[in-house]
């Protein structure tokens, strides 16, 4: 049939980048079509250049699919901010020849591709295959993005030697996970490694009071120790800062942002922010326990996919091909039950917000429940009867001035 097909990575990196990327390769070829990558997102597209692409033939990438990283790299630069950007990507394309173009991100780039497509009036068909260790996309429930088992496995491998270590050791880990906008990733960690408890944004709220965060994990950590446990290990969604009470946190006010205007969450101190918090409430309370903050995220990015993600990404890249070459643009391929569904573009937009849909997790959901089972915290039972005596014998306070005081854990 001849013609071109681009991809494109935008976003941070996933395991089972150069999955999709070989994928989309391979039947491409099939198809008939000359494959180019666009390196580093829509850096260079936005700046009208067409020096920085490479020809990808099926010889040079047929065993990509076990690494991790991304070959042509990845970028988060933004083109909707600015029509003149928007405007060389298109005009940029054209210039290369593209008649098809297969972008790989997350819900920012996915709100890219959606505007691509609109600004090319037809003449360039476009198909997104959605990718993000957050697992926030607004794919149905079950359904993971590629890079999200991988992640919660090497995750989960990694809070299961910190478990080990707070027991042998004798101290509390708070692990902070990746996840801007839902829990997913964090959840899936906790669970897979039986961490101590888990806490995500979806169960606290729009507006998150650090207070009650505070009281959480001092309640939990002061529950363990009525047991006779001075050890444990809590995780904890990054998200969770982004939803922080602003009235309590002045300084969120000031955090640098980025293309796509989301705070940069690497760049505030949640773990030690909570650690210094909780440490000063144990002190006040009689206990003394070391508590280490550790963040988990860009350890996961580019570990090389497991065999779940080898597989998804080939019926991803084959199926995203497959779809264009039929005659379809504007849709995110969908795989579900070994069928592809594509879902499309209009589909995927907020109408509050213009941007993507985010898939947060649903914590009525009987899969939340079971994790939320596991979890040793303070409970509304605990603040009753024997149990309250025992909790309040651990610290300075009396019954009624711990209930008082640990309420809002369990409200």
């Amino acid at each position: 049939m001849g013609g071109k097909l681009a991809i494109v990575i935008g976003g941070g990196p996933a395991p089972g980048i150069n999955g999709v990327i070989s994928a989309v390769t391979f039947e491409a070829v099939k198809q008939g079509l000359e494959v180019i990558g666009i390196y580093d997102g829509f850096k260079w597209l936005g700046k009208g250049d067409a020096t920085h692409t490479r020809n990808l033939h099926p010889d040079e990438i047929s065993r990509i699919h076990t690494r991790g990283g991304s070959i042509i790299r990845t970028s988060r630069d933004n083109p909707t901010k600015d029509p003149a950007k928007m405007a060389n990507v298109i005009k940029t394309l054209n210039e290369l020849g593209v008649k098809y173009l297969v972008t790989i991100g997350g819900d920012d780039t996915a709100f890219t591709s959606t505007q691509v497509e609109k600004a090319a009036g037809g003449k360039i068909a476009v198909c997104h295959v959605p990718k993000t260790i957050d697992n926030d996309l607004p794919l149905p429930h079950g359904v993971p993005t590629f890079g999200f088992e991988t992640a919660r496995q090497l995750g989960t491998q990694l809070v299961e030697n910190l478990m080990e270590d707070s027991q042998t050791a004798f101290r509390w880990y708070f692990v902070v996970a990746m996840g801007r906008s839902a829990g997913h990733l964090a959840l899936g960690m906790g669970m897979g490694a039986g961490a101590t408890l888990t806490l995500i944004p979806e169960e606290l709220g729009d507006k998150i009071s650090l207070n009650k965060v505070v009281t959480i994990l001092t309640g939990a950590i002061i529950k363990r120790h009525a047991t006779g446990r001075s050890h444990g290990v809590a995780v904890i969604a990054e998200g969770v800062a982004t939803r922080f009470d602003p009235e309590e946190l002045t300084f969120m006010k000031n955090v640098p942002r980025d293309e796509h205007g989301n705070i940069r969450l690497a760049e505030v101190p949640l773990g030690d922010m909570l650690k210094q918090r909780v440490t000063a409430e144990l002190d006040s309370l009689g206990l003394k326990t070391t508590i280490i903050a550790k963040d988990i995220g860009y350890e996961l990015r580019c570990n090389p996919p497991i065999s779940y993600d080898r597989e998804y990404t080939r019926y991803l890249g084959y199926s995203a091909v497959k779809f264009l070459v039929g005659g379809g643009t504007g849709a995110m391929i969908m795989l579900e039950d070994g069928l592809c569904h594509p879902i499309k573009f209009a589909d995927l937009i907020d109408p509050a917000t213009g941007k993507t849909r985010i898939r947060t997790v649903d914590t009525n959901a009987d899969d939340y429940h079971m994790a939320r089972r596991y979890m040793i915290r303070l409970e509304k039972e605990d603040l009753e009867g024997e149990s309250l005596k025992k909790l309040a014998a651990t610290t300075k306070l009396s019954p009624a001035e711990f209930k008082k005081r640990f309420c809002v854990a369990v409200g």
